[in-house]
């Protein structure tokens, strides 16, 4: 499961794209930038996918934002030979376990927190 949140700091918005491995509810790919683009989430799953090594045939469920729907990464789950699984439109209980992910993380780990960049 993939999905992107912002992060405030001094300097403006970060970025941040996730990949959840839902198994094991591991974050098994990220990244982070200044902007949010095909490029931040097509890294996070280069990460993941260099990190799990998965099989052919991995469902992999995003929203349908889109960096998620952009031509490259597309093209990057078609080459991984990834079946591809998008959220319906307006219904948040597809995505329903990113969402309690980001949740945590932001209660619990970035409360409160001022970051400089």
């Amino acid at each position: 499961m993939a999905d992107t949140t912002y992060i405030w700091t001094a300097e403006g918005w970060l970025y941040l794209a996730v990949v959840l491995d839902l198994f094991s509810r591991m974050v098994v790919g990220w990244s982070m930038a200044a902007t949010q683009d095909a490029t931040l989430v097509v890294q996070a799953l280069q990460m993941a996918v260099a990190r799990r090594k998965p099989p052919p045939g991995l469902l992999h469920h995003s929203d349908r934002g889109s960096t998620y729907t952009s031509e490259s990464y597309q093209l990057l789950l078609a080459q991984l030979s990834m079946v591809v699984s998008m959220s319906r439109t307006a219904y948040c209980y597809d995505h329903a376990a990113m969402e309690s992910f980001f949740h945590i993380l932001k209660g619990e780990c970035l409360n409160e927190q001022a970051f400089q960049t």
